[in-house]
């Protein structure tokens, strides 16, 4: 009977103290990054066009945010991001260059990996078309 109350008591501390450390509080110390927008559409671009845009993002933790690694998906573009500590309630940017002498549609994605303790990893996406410039018409 000892050991079956024990094992039951041993069940149900392991199990609350699982749960305590699912459960996050809200305000949760620490750096925390805040997009202004996740996913930039190009629409249609021509080639050898403008494949540049910037992501902003803040800090909106308590403590410096540290960019420790940017990574595109291809090598057809190109992202630049702040190497300095960037400080809470502070703005800055990922900077992202497509190539855009490849014609067609592409959909990249930009891996952000950060001290955030609210997202440490995520995913910026870019999108669009490249199209052929037109050639003009021969006139007879």
């Amino acid at each position: 009977m000892k050991k079956l109350f024990l094992l039951s008591l041993v069940a149900v501390l392991s199990f609350g103290v699982a749960k305590a450390q699912d459960a996050q509080p809200e305000n949760v110390s620490g750096a925390k990054i805040s997009f202004t927008e996740m996913e930039h559409n190009y629409g249609t671009i021509q080639k050898g066009g403008n494949g540049e845009c910037e992501f902003v993002f803040t800090n909106t933790g308590n403590e410096p945010l540290i960019l420790s690694n940017v990574k595109a998906s291809c090598g057809c573009t190109v992202p630049t991001w702040p190497r300095e500590p960037i400080m809470p309630g502070k703005s800055s940017n990922i900077h992202v260059k497509y190539n855009t002498n490849n014609v067609g549609g592409f959909n990249k994605t930009i891996t952000v990996t950060s001290n955030a303790v609210d997202n440490p990893r995520l995913v910026l996406k870019i999108k669009g078309t490249v199209e052929a410039p037109s050639t003009p018409t021969e006139q007879k």
